[in-house]
């Protein structure tokens, strides 16, 4: 059974790092384009970052400069560092893996979630 699960989520105060990681399992992810998503409160899913089979990239404008998406197909690990973190990046991230774009209903499979506060 095809299974993503993130890691690395926590509290940090702002100007501060996270590197959140997504495990998957179950089926290699490969050729999936893999993204992160997130979802702060009163607000919708919306995307983060996305990263192809083939490493190519693509940010959110509020996060570019800060974030950076990386993906080991050897370990079926894709991560999300993340530095000069701000209060608005507080939210529950979610990794997702499917056919790709920055809609949600791109993506078939999703992890639960991670929390990342940032504190001013």
């Amino acid at each position: 059974q095809a299974q993503l699960v993130e890691s690395g989520g926590g509290l940090v105060q702002a100007g501060g790092s996270l590197r959140l990681s997504c495990a998957a399992s179950g089926r290699a992810f490969s050729r999936a384009v893999m993204a992160w998503f997130r979802r702060a409160p009163g607000k919708e899913r919306d995307i983060v970052a996305t990263i192809s089979w083939g490493t190519i990239t693509y940010y959110a404008d509020s996060v570019k400069g800060r974030f950076i998406i990386s993906r080991d197909s050897a370990k079926n690990t894709m991560y999300l560092q993340m530095d000069s973190l701000k209060p608005e990046d507080t939210a529950v991230y979610y990794c997702a893996a499917g056919g790709g774009g920055s809609s949600p209903v791109g993506y078939d499979y999703w992890g639960q979630g991670t929390q990342v506060t940032v504190s001013s």
